[in-house]
């Protein structure tokens, strides 16, 4: 099963209908049978145990060594355009937006 790091807005706008759209590619990832990441579940642990968002940053980069794949949903974020640059400086491919992702995948 091939992993897909999912890369999305999270501080531009709305916390929570950013995680739900994390959430919504996700499962539709799931569904046409990857295996996603979705680092912005970290949402709740974060607001239990708040951490500097460097740590994250950190854990995130991690996550993105370990997958096939980043997946870049639309919408301004400096988070998810440096996790976009480290993807590629690790050879990881990258691709922008589920739709274009999925028709790459099974056109």
């Amino acid at each position: 099963m091939e992993t897909v790091y999912v890369a999305s807005p999270y501080t531009i706008g709305n916390q929570a209908e950013n995680v739900r759209a994390q959430i919504d590619a996700g499962d539709k990832l799931m569904t046409a049978g990857f295996c996603p990441i979705l680092p912005l579940l970290t949402h709740f642990q974060h607001l239990i145990y708040p951490r500097p968002y460097e740590d994250w940053m950190k854990h995130d980069f991690h996550l993105i060594t370990l997958c096939d794949y980043l997946l870049r949903l639309p919408g301004e974020s400096l988070g998810a355009d440096r996790e976009v640059k480290y993807a590629y400086e690790k050879g990881v491919t990258v691709r922008h937006g589920l739709d274009n992702f999925l028709n790459i995948r099974y056109p």
